[in-house]
């Protein structure tokens, strides 16, 4: 099943007027700098002293935390990790998976030249602190 994939300004559209959630699933560092307004965090990577580490408990984290047919919009940094993300909830039975392309900030292509601006540089709404229990900690207990 190929993942549905959105610019930023859709994306926004589909939280504001269509229900969905947004799923950052940047490292908690990454999120706690900024992020789209509103949006929950469950890392599909953990950021750790020896680098990026997969984080075992994802798919779990999401199912205690949102229903097999909630409406969900995936981002990340650049658009690889939630795409990623968006295809392994898809495999585990999640039916309204959108994956934001281009991420926080920005699809680059192998020269690190900007393709498609990202959520934060389309000027769309952003936070540096969680709402109440949309934060990693907070979705990870409910596990």
């Amino acid at each position: 099943m190929t993942v549905h994939r959105v610019s930023p300004a859709e994306a926004d559209a589909l939280v504001r007027e269509q229900g969905y959630a947004y799923l950052d699933v940047r490292s908690i560092p990454e999120f706690e700098a900024g992020h789209p307004e509103g949006a929950y965090n469950i890392p599909i990577l953990h950021q750790t002293a020896a680098g990026m580490a997969p984080n075992p408990a994802f798919i779990a984290e999401v199912q205690s935390n949102f229903d097999k047919d909630a409406k969900l919009v995936l981002g990340c940094r650049s658009g690889n990790r939630s795409l990623r993300a968006a295809e392994m909830l898809q495999a585990a039975g999640f039916t309204h998976v959108v994956e934001q392309r281009a991420g926080w900030s920005g699809a680059r292509d192998a020269f690190g030249q900007l393709q498609e601006p990202g959520w934060e540089s389309a000027g769309l709404a952003t936070a540096t602190s969680a709402q109440p229990g949309r934060d990693y900690e907070s979705l990870r207990s409910k596990g």
